[in-house]
């Protein structure tokens, strides 16, 4: 116990250190859970995540409460926001499917009128179908599922996804998939070149490359620099990835 004077210096009043353990038990039993959970997040950092293979970090991600990245938030979001459904605007776009929807933060700035999300992860599935589950628009699949295989749409798009496709097997499928899921076009963001990543979880890749060997048929049509170009100093709201739009 420690004491502190008051206001003229004649007493002194007892104050009784609030130590993290005590804390932590008054949110837990006081303030309850949910309030309990925010702490967690907030004041508790995360464990250290050990990559494995694509679908076992972005799973393990989402499970601790990760998200889907900085790239999902903020000015970078808005940015991406603002060329798709700008996009979807003015080439009349009907229906988009989506290969690595995350945790659902950058589609709830979009603006489509039939859209279906599919994701590696199971738990990223989950948090969109609870995030949107008043939204009959909106679908959502494991890339696991048969609708993975079959999903068809004007416009299939890729966001801030190639580059985390590190197992050569899982880049080669996906592009496969996003060739053919497209009727119209096709919407990449991401660096397009061939380069290691600073984490496991990244490797930069020339996508380009695949699709002129692999789907010759798709053409790059558009390109849209991205204003917030990477900045080692400024990691956060600043990225390597730029907008490519294809079509047949």
């Amino acid at each position: 116990m420690s004491r502190t004077p008051d206001g003229d210096g004649s007493r002194s009043i007892p104050v009784t250190p609030i130590h993290d353990r005590t804390l932590r038990q008054t949110i837990a039993t006081v303030v309850g859970p949910v309030v309990k959970k925010i702490y967690r997040k907030i004041v508790l950092r995360p464990p250290e995540l050990q990559f494995e293979s694509t679908a076992q970090y972005w799973s393990d991600r989402y499970a601790v409460g990760g998200n889907s990245g900085s790239g999902s938030y903020g000015r970078l979001a808005k940015f991406k926001s603002d060329v798709i459904n700008d996009f979807v605007a003015k080439h009349a776009v009907k229906t988009v499917v989506e290969f690595g929807c995350g945790d659902g933060a950058q589609l709830a700035l979009g603006q489509y009128p039939q859209y279906t999300g599919i994701d590696i992860s199971s738990e990223a599935v989950a948090l969109c179908r609870t995030r949107f589950h008043d939204d009959p628009s909106k679908q959502f699949f494991h890339a696991s599922s048969p609708e993975a295989d079959t999903s068809r749409a004007d416009l299939a798009m890729s966001l801030d996804v190639i580059y985390h496709l590190v197992d050569e097997d899982i880049y080669d499928r996906y592009m496969s998939r996003l060739a053919l899921a497209s009727n119209k076009f096709i919407c990449i963001y991401s660096s397009d070149e061939e380069r290691p990543g600073h984490v496991p979880h990244v490797r930069h890749r020339r996508f380009s490359d695949w699709l002129a060997a692999r789907a010759p048929q798709w053409k790059l049509f558009m390109k849209v620099p991205n204003p917030y170009p990477e900045d080692p100093n400024r990691p956060n709201d600043t990225s390597w990835a730029d907008f490519h739009f294809f079509r047949q």
